[in-house]
């Protein structure tokens, strides 16, 4: 669809506001690859599809690493569960061949079956603190959550834990509905390093994607999370 010839006012306006206001506003920046992943993990939070294969398209040709991208893929059906992941998964496939990538990518898997539980445990408790340490015996969601979401999933390779953090606070941010895990991963974030500086910026450059009631209780979130000591 060409939007110039069927939209030309709209799409005027709405390139104007994504690629100069929301990426020069000043303090509100963010270096591109980190970028271009916080917006795709946002994208894929709020189901925006069509944009989520033009974006990553973009990205790619500006360098973004196919393994951050799959790498965010595969973290997200934790957060989104498969039935709405398994769309992204089919077009950042069909994207990256288009661009001439070999797939599949080069593995990651840093955890196996028989420690992905002691391995997940140790991730929640760098993340969330030693209250963690116990916390999968309290019932089977508790341990799935520390062996296949940690264990699984933030133990491997191609992303480390600060950008994995981040793009769980923009899935968890971009689909709504979920503040509750939204303030946790806020503190996550910042013991890891993402500062709330950072997680502002985050949500500013992902504000034309998923509109501004979400962005705004992101922020709002943000600003009531407790400081990291």
């Amino acid at each position: 669809m060409n939007y110039r010839e069927t939209d030309p006012e709209f799409i005027e306006r709405l390139e104007h506001f994504i690629r100069n206001e929301v990426v020069e506003e000043p303090g509100q920046q963010l270096e591109a690859c980190t970028r271009y992943l916080a917006i795709l993990a946002a994208l894929m939070g709020c189901q925006g599809l069509d944009t989520f294969r033009l974006v990553l398209a973009e990205a790619l040709e500006q360098g973004l690493d196919p393994v951050w991208v799959k790498e965010m893929v595969y973290q997200a059906v934790d957060y989104l569960g498969i039935g709405r992941v398994l769309p992204f998964l089919d077009t950042a496939n069909e994207v990256m061949k288009a661009c001439d990538i070999q797939l599949p990518l080069p593995g990651q898997a840093a955890a196996t079956l028989d420690n992905r539980l002691e391995n997940g445990t140790a991730v929640q408790v760098e993340i969330f603190g030693e209250g963690m340490r116990d916390a999968w015996k309290q019932d089977h969601i508790n341990r799935w959550l520390a062996a296949n979401c940690f264990g699984d999933y933030y133990t491997r390779t191609g992303l480390d834990l600060r950008q994995r953090e981040m793009i769980t606070f923009c899935f968890l941010a971009a689909q709504g509905g979920c503040e509750p895990q939204l303030a946790a991963h806020i503190k996550g974030n910042i013991q890891v390093g993402n500062d709330k500086d950072f997680l502002v910026r985050v949500v500013s450059q992902c504000l034309p994607y998923i509109g501004y009631p979400r962005s705004l209780n992101a922020i709002t979130c943000i600003k009531t999370a407790p400081h990291h000591d």
